[in-house]
């Protein structure tokens, strides 16, 4: 077995170029208020070059004064291809300013929120997840500088994702609505939320009473849903994802039907198979990359002591007309 090398040092580079430790940092750190000869300054940077020197992120955060990682709660699995591409969006506008992203499964079994902030010692956490009080207060108590996401505004995002896809059923003419929820996650607080927005634009629109049932990633399944939804008079399914969505347009294949014909079916999310479903799934998209440069503005001017910038809607839910509703 290789015995591990030993991790270089400021000290090292310092030897190497022939400088004191002091200048080393002066130089990595781009400390401003020093004045370094660039013959001085270009040997130091050869000698970290050569040594392959990567500092420490303590020894980062002390020289900028915090560190340069933001942390972002997720929910439970399963990571969707939507999630993935937000996620992958705000980490490029994040390392855009020099700021990385660190995510955590806030509902698995690790180590407590909290915990964590203060073991990468981030300087920012965004949610997905809604916070109470006492945990945004223990996030700030752990280190973080920005704390981004409440419960509130999480959870009025979600049900505007359902009332959206409601709206456009109803403006179809669909009199009673089903919701496809995801068999194996139907309890998680976003489903719920979701399915609350559908409710609210049902109830307020006089339309019968919404019928949620869990859907199967398998065909088979799936039709015996789409059996109750006809015995029950159901024209109009909102899923919770496009995953399910499809799931639900499997079964009603199975069953001789046609969206958006006998149901029209509406999902959630916009990944790269909705548009090649059978027939062509509409759905509520959103603009990842548009959001991920907000989130990223709203996270610096936390950092910078100003009032972070606030959006009616961190998700900008756009509805994507297709051929199934």
């Amino acid at each position: 077995m290789r015995t591990p090398s030993r991790r270089v040092t400021s000290a090292d580079v310092a030897r190497e170029a022939g400088v004191s430790q002091t200048t080393v940092s002066f130089v990595l750190n781009d400390t401003r208020g020093q004045t370094i000869p660039e013959e001085t300054r270009r040997r130091v940077l050869d000698a970290a070059k050569r040594l392959d020197y990567r500092p420490r992120a303590s020894a980062r955060s002390l020289a900028a004064g915090r560190s340069d990682v933001v942390l972002l709660a997720l929910p439970g699995l399963p990571i969707s291809a939507n999630l993935s591409r937000f996620i992958e969006q705000l980490a490029a506008a994040l390392a855009g300013h020099g700021l990385s992203l660190v995510t955590h499964l806030a509902e698995g079994h690790g180590r407590q929120l909290p915990d964590l902030c203060a073991a990468v010692d981030a300087s920012a956490v965004i949610s997905l997840i809604p916070f109470d009080e006492e945990t945004t207060e223990a996030l700030h108590r752990a280190g973080a500088q920005v704390v981004l996401g409440t419960g509130q505004q999480a959870r009025a995002e979600l049900q505007e994702i359902g009332r959206l896809q409601a709206e456009h059923l109803v403006g179809l003419g669909r009199g009673r609505l089903g919701y496809a929820l995801p068999a194996e996650h139907a309890s998680q607080w976003r489903v719920q939320e979701r399915l609350r927005g559908v409710a609210m634009t049902c109830a307020e629109r006089g339309l019968g009473e919404l019928l949620p049932l869990a859907v199967d990633l398998d065909p088979a399944p799936a039709a015996l849903a789409v059996d109750e939804w006809v015995r029950a008079g159901v024209t109009g399914v909102c899923a919770y994802n496009d995953e399910t969505a499809m799931a639900v347009l499997a079964g009603m294949h199975l069953r001789g039907l046609r969206a958006p014909d006998d149901i029209a079916v509406i999902g959630v999310g916009d990944i790269p198979a909705a548009p090649v479903s059978i027939p062509p799934l509409t759905t509520v998209g959103f603009d990842y990359e548009l959001t991920g440069r907000d989130l990223a503005q709203t996270v610096l001017d936390g950092l910078a002591g100003a009032k972070p910038s606030t959006q009616d809607s961190i998700s900008r839910p756009l509805l994507v007309r297709r051929a199934s509703a």
